[in-house]
């Protein structure tokens, strides 16, 4: 067993695939491959991944992504345009229309899915700039990038879980969680930064995060209500929702949230306006 290997907790009945981060005398560090958790295990709770049942599993997951990215795409190609713009093809490129998504300014934790998710924000067109910070420096990083990058959109996410070894977790307590507290802070951050829960929209959170406390310090979006595990690109997914949703329309609720790959008890959220502008007459130059 080494670092980079592909395991599996057996008290856990293998329920998500992981990969290992840190080997340490008794315990190990491994981070999940398709879930936004960081967990801590003994050594011999773990088990080396061969099996081609597990990798299918895992596949599966990916696959549901990439159908829900597909789907966000077609919905992005084929929204209705406001009554003025109705000879306007998003793809003629002659067009005197021209596209202004919002800007997103992405913080991870995990340097592996920060590349998944800069790699998702070019392919569907949103400009966006992404950070590997830890989570526990990301509220500092926002005192600095926020006001560089001006963004409409902000997502604060990484690695975080209920810590399940204490004796009666305390739900409600942000002190029973890994990086919750973090994302907290952060968030409150941000929001004072701007205060206009429309004019910055706030995704935060990772696996099993304080829903609650977070949508309490300002974020619009967050993870998560059940406490379950949620996918590695929801925030992104959330993020590009926003980014394409038109300024004078509110984010739809419950068509966000079915159409994450966690669900209901993943993430979800408060009324939102989208940050996307149509601009007239297209610019000649490129700055």
């Amino acid at each position: 067993m080494k670092q980079g290997d592909l395991v599996v907790r057996q008290s856990y009945g293998g329920d998500v695939l992981f990969r290992i981060e840190v080997l340490q005398s008794e315990n190990v560090i491994i981070k999940g491959l398709d879930y936004r958790l960081l967990a801590d295990a003994p050594k011999h709770d773990l088990m080396s991944i061969h099996d081609s049942a597990y990798r299918h599993s895992s596949n599966m997951v990916r696959h549901k992504a990439t159908q829900a990215f597909r789907q966000m795409h077609a919905t992005i190609g084929n929204s209705p345009l406001p009554q003025q713009q109705e000879s306007w093809n998003r793809n003629n490129e002659d067009s005197l229309y021209f596209e202004w998504p919002g800007k997103v300014l992405h913080l991870d934790g995990d340097a592996n899915y920060l590349k998944k998710s800069m790699q998702l924000y070019e392919a569907m067109k949103v400009p966006a700039e992404g950070y590997f910070v830890s989570e526990s420096k990301m509220a500092d990083a926002l005192l600095r990038l926020l006001p560089q990058y001006e963004p409409d959109i902000v997502v604060i996410t990484g690695h975080d879980g209920v810590l399940k070894n204490r004796q009666g977790v305390d739900l409600a307590s942000l002190s029973s969680y890994k990086n919750s507290q973090h994302f907290v802070n952060a968030v409150r951050i941000a929001r004072e930064y701007e205060r206009n829960r429309d004019s910055l929209i706030i995704v935060a959170g990772a696996c099993q995060s304080h829903y609650e406390a977070l949508l309490h310090a300002g974020a619009n979006f967050a993870s998560s209500p059940g406490r379950i595990l949620i996918h590695a690109l929801d925030p992104v997914y959330i993020a590009i929702k926003a980014s394409y949703t038109p300024l004078k329309d509110v984010i739809d609720l419950p068509e966000l949230v079915s159409g994450t790959i966690s669900g209901i008890d993943g993430v979800g959220g408060i009324e939102t306006f989208g940050r996307y502008r149509v601009g007239y007459p297209r610019p000649k130059l490129h700055i």
